[in-house]
C-alpha cells in the first residue's frame, strides 16, 4: 500500500546538528587556544566528523503505512477467517558510526570534501497498536478453539512484514537517501561556515561511486592529511 504520510528530514537531524556543531566549535575554541592557527577544511572535516560518530544512529526520515492482512484457519470442519488492519510507521537511519576517515576525503583542487555515506537501514516498523482494527469471519470456530488467538498471532506477524516490505518502496527509500544527503552536508558544511570557512560538500552513496571514481581517486582521505601535517609539525620542532 502506499505511504499515508511522510516527514522530512530536518525534524529528525535539527537536535543532531545542534549538538555537532557545538562539539566541533568548542573544539576549534580550543584548537586555536593551542595551536593560534587558523582551522583549515580538513581539521573542521575531521572534529565534525568525530561528533558525527559519537551521535551513532541518526534518524533522516519518517514514513507512515497501513498493512491490511486476512489469515484463514480450518479445524474441526470449521473455518474462521481474521482480517487486521495495522498502521505503522517506519524510520529511515543512517548509522553515523560506520562512517570513518577513509570516507571523507578533501580535494583541495575544487575545495570540496567528497563524503561516502552508510547506506540507508530501515528500522523495524513501530505499530501504532491503538489504531489497530480486525474484523473477522466463524464465530463458532473462534469460541470452541483457540482459534482466534492463532489468528491473531499470525496477521500480526504477517502485518509487520508487509509495513517492512511497503517501506522498501522506491520512492521512499528515494527521500530518504536524499534526506541523507542533506543532512550529512549539512553537518559538514554549518561548522565550517561558523569558522568562516568556505568549502563544497558532496555526499554520496556506495552505490553511486563509479560515478565519483575520478575525483575520489584524486582526493585524499583526511586521516592521512592530518597524519601528513603531524609528522610535519614534529620534524619542525
Amino acid at each position: 500500500m502506499n505511504s499515508r504520510s511522510s516527514r522530512l528530514w530536518l525534524p529528525f537531524v535539527i537536535t543532531g546538528g545542534v549538538l555537532i556543531l557545538l562539539g566541533v566549535l568548542v573544539w576549534l575554541l580550543f584548537s586555536r587556544v593551542e595551536s593560534s592557527i587558523s582551522p583549515d577544511p580538513v581539521t573542521i572535516a575531521d572534529a565534525s566528523l568525530t561528533n558525527m560518530q559519537e551521535q551513532n544512529r541518526l534518524t533522516v526520515f519518517s514514513a507512515s503505512y497501513n498493512a491490511t492482512v486476512t489469515t484463514t484457519l480450518t479445524k474441526l470442519g470449521l473455518s474462521a477467517r481474521k482480517t487486521l488492519i495495522m498502521p505503522g510507521t517506519v524510520r529511515y537511519e543512517l548509522d553515523l558510526a560506520k562512517l570513518d576517515p577513509e570516507d571523507v576525503r578533501w580535494d583541495a583542487r575544487d575545495n570540496t570534501l567528497y563524503v561516502e555515506i552508510p547506506a540507508i537501514e530501515i528500522a523495524r516498523p513501530e505499530v501504532h497498536i491503538e489504531q489497530i482494527q480486525t474484523y473477522d469471519d466463524g464465530g463458532i470456530l473462534m469460541a470452541v478453539t483457540d482459534a482466534e488467538n492463532i489468528l491473531d498471532q499470525a496477521n500480526r506477524k504477517k502485518g509487520v512484514e508487509e509495513l517492512a516490505k511497503q517501506a522498501q518502496n522506491p520512492v521512499q527509500v528515494r527521500l530518504a537517501r536524499e534526506a541523507a544527503r542533506r543532512a550529512v552536508r549539512h553537518n559538514f558544511a554549518v561548522p565550517m561556515q561558523a569558522a568562516g570557512v568556505e568549502a563544497k560538500i558532496d555526499a554520496f552513496f556506495p552505490y553511486e561511486r563509479s560515478r565519483y571514481k575520478e575525483r575520489w581517486d584524486y582526493s585524499r582521505p583526511i586521516g592521512d592529511i592530518l597524519a601528513e601535517q603531524q609528522t610535519k609539525k614534529d620534524e619542525a620542532q
